[in-house]
Formats: C-alpha cells, structure tokens, sequence
C-alpha cells in the first residue's frame, strides 16, 4: 500500500462549510484529516536547514543523503541493508523483480489493500492469487492461505495494514514448508513490531513508503526496500539504476527508480522525530478508546483491536467499523469533521482485476468490511478536545436512531 491513497486528503480542505435545508451556508468550524502543517512548524528550521546543504552541494540523485538515510533506516529497524528508491509501489515492484517475478508465476496478497500491492504483481506478467482477511485485524488471514497455493506460487506478499503487523508467525511457517519467499508490504507500518522485530525485517524484503500521509513521509515520493541479504540488497541497487554499474553499460533490465537527495535529506530530520511521533499516535488512539468507552458507543462501532502483546501498533490511520458508514460520514462532514475510506472495493472486483475472473461473494469478510470501515483522523498533532469533538459528533449520529 503506497503512493498517491491520501493525495486528496493532504490538498482538500474538508468540511469548511456546509448547506444546511437552505441556501445559506453555516461555517463549521475546520479540522483536517491530517495536519502536515502543525508538523512542519515544530521542525521548520531543521528541514530548511537540510533542503539548504542539498542545493549547496547540487547533488540531487542519491549520492550521500541517500546512502546516509539508508544506514539510519536500516540501523533503526534491525535490518542489514536498506535501498532506497522512488516510491513505495517501486519498492514493491523492485523485491518482486530482484526474485525473478514473471509471467505465469503466482503471488499470494490480499485483496484488502492499495491497488499497489498487487498492481506490482500484475505489472510483471505475474497473477495476484487473493486469500480474504482477518475479520479482526483486516489483515489477510494465514489459515486461508495455504489451500490457495499451486505449483505456480511463486512469493507471498502480506500487507501490514494501517500499521498493524500481519500475523506472521503462521506466515513464516508457510513459507519456510514451501519455500517461498516473503515480501512484506510495510508502507504504512515503519516502525510497527512483531513478536519483538520490526516490520519489514521478517521476510526476504520489506517494502516501505515516504508519501507524505505516512508516519516517515517526506515532501513528495519516495519509498525503501530492506533485507537481510547482501547479494539480494545488491540487485536492488543495479534494478533501480537500470541494470547499470557503469555507465551506458547494462548488465540486466532495469528501472529508473531513484530517491532524490532533497528527499532523503527530508526524511533523516523526521526519522530523528519519528518515535516521539510514534508514541504520539499510540496515544491518540487509547484516547479514542477511552472516548468511545464513555459514550458506549460499543454496540454501533467496532475499534481496531489493541495489538497483542510483543506487537506494536503505530497507527498509520485509526480505522473503525460502523453502521451506516455513508450516512454518518455525511453526517461527520457536516459537523467539520473529515474522514477517509481505506478501501471502498477490494481489490478482486476492482475493473482493473476483472481478467482474474473472480466473483462477488469469494472474498466475504473483504467484502463487508469495504462497506463498514471509516478512519478517523489520528495523527501527532491531533488535540484532545478535537477527538472529543469526533466521538461527540459518532455518538449524537447514532442517538438519532434511537
């Protein structure tokens, strides 16, 4: 999950303003989905300052910002090599190529995801093989997983949905049976944990993203590729360079597939505030959990789950499953209060994924929960009094039912 998902939410303003049974209009008071701004403030002259060396030295693609980005990254998170690269669905495009995805081959995903988890799959010839999800934590569900394999499985590729780890253990097992390589698809998960390692770090790749709405996001594109392997971490530097070393010499078929300095330079001063931003979210959610609790709201809305123990939620969004989803978001964005769908029709009856031939209903819990799950704003920066604002707002909705 990658790439332009939250592209509206970051440039639109949301509930501004609002009709209400005449032609006058009320102002509603704002509130954004996610504040990029008040994050900015706090780090202003650090990103200035790190924008500033970048034009000095007018060295734009890699060169030392990147390499220097890559080791935090990979020191950070326990990984022996971090690559970067020019988006997250380049990252996933670029593990999937350095294991020889092609034609024909198949990739166990879910269909529960942004269009470039499989996307990445289809792009190589390959086929995206869909298992349904947990009805719990909306991740796919490894007991589905093995009656979907065949001779052509080539790869699994789990997704660590709104920052919540797959349940990897089950996974791992798997693959190490069958010997299958893992890709994790961790755009929204830097920093999440399982069973005590970080996302990411568990499979032969871990895929992660810099869009801006991501927890580690920077000013435009940008993603990164982790492994534990050196001669894998290799054929991710030549794939992303064209399969070129030397110049105008290509020694296998490549992409053009760079992170810019500007960006990494970006991302090392917020990778140095990512835990306490961390920290931050994990608290905005016990305070929606506390909110929802007081206004016994238990019965109309289902919270995501806190993480079991060793795991560790960093909360990329805060998703619940409501009744009447459409009409309480109307009702949300009349309050001022913006919200976002992540994902409104899963993958396998995307048109773009009907050659795959599936059908209505063989995807059931991925099926439901497209039609129950609204985010809620949660983010650093987000105040105690606008979360209240939030619950107040779900809890007089549903009181009008009564």
């Amino acid at each position: 999950m990658s790439s332009t998902e939250s592209v509206q939410a970051l440039s639109t303003p949301v509930g501004a303003e609002q009709t209400s049974g005449s032609h006058s209009r009320t102002p509603v008071p704002h509130m954004d989905f996610l504040d990029l701004k008040s994050q900015f403030a706090t780090i202003r002259e650090e990103i200035l300052a790190a924008i500033a060396g970048v034009m000095e030295s007018q060295q734009f693609i890699l060169g030392r910002e990147v390499s220097f980005l890559e080791q935090e990254v990979a020191a950070m998170l326990g990984a022996s090599h971090a690559v970067g690269c020019a988006s997250g669905s380049d990252a996933l495009l670029l593990a999937l190529m350095a294991l020889g995805i092609g034609p024909g081959d198949e990739v166990i995903t879910t269909p529960f995801t942004f269009v470039a988890t499989a996307g990445s799959i289809a792009r190589l010839g390959a086929v995206p093989v869909f298992v349904d999800i947990d009805p719990e934590t909306l991740n796919i569900d490894p007991a589905r997983m093995e009656a979907q394999l065949s001779p052509r499985t080539r790869a699994i590729l789990p997704v660590h949905l709104y920052g919540l780890p797959a349940d990897m253990g089950p996974i791992l097992d798997l693959a190490r049976t069958k010997n299958l390589p893992i890709v994790e698809d961790a755009a929204q998960a830097i920093g999440a944990v399982y069973e005590g390692r970080f996302a990411g770090t568990l499979g032969a790749f871990g895929c992660f993203s810099f869009f801006p709405s991501k927890n580690l996001g920077g000013a435009g594109d940008g993603g990164l590729i982790t492994t534990q392997d050196a001669s894998l971490a290799e054929r991710l530097r030549l794939l992303r360079v064209h399969g070129s070393r030397k110049k105008y010499h290509y020694e296998i078929l490549g992409v053009n597939s760079r992170l810019d300095a500007l960006q990494a330079a970006i991302l090392r001063v917020k990778l140095r505030h990512l835990p306490e931003w961390t920290r931050a979210r994990q608290y905005r959610a016990e305070q929606y959990r506390s909110l929802f609790a007081e206004a016994g709201l238990d019965s109309r809305v289902i919270l995501p789950p806190p993480p079991p123990e060793r795991w560790v939620h960093v909360y990329n969004q805060f998703v619940v499953r409501c009744e009447r989803r459409d009409a309480l978001r109307e009702f949300l964005r009349s309050r001022g209060i913006p919200t976002e769908i992540y994902y409104p029709l899963p993958l396998h009856l995307q048109p773009a994924y009907a050659y795959l031939c599936y059908k209505r209903g063989q995807f059931p819990v991925a099926e439901s929960v497209s039609e129950q799950v609204l985010a809620l704003p949660v983010y650093p920066e987000l105040t105690d009094g606008q979360q209240e604002k939030v619950v107040q707002a779900l809890a007089d909705f549903y009181a009008t039912e009564n």
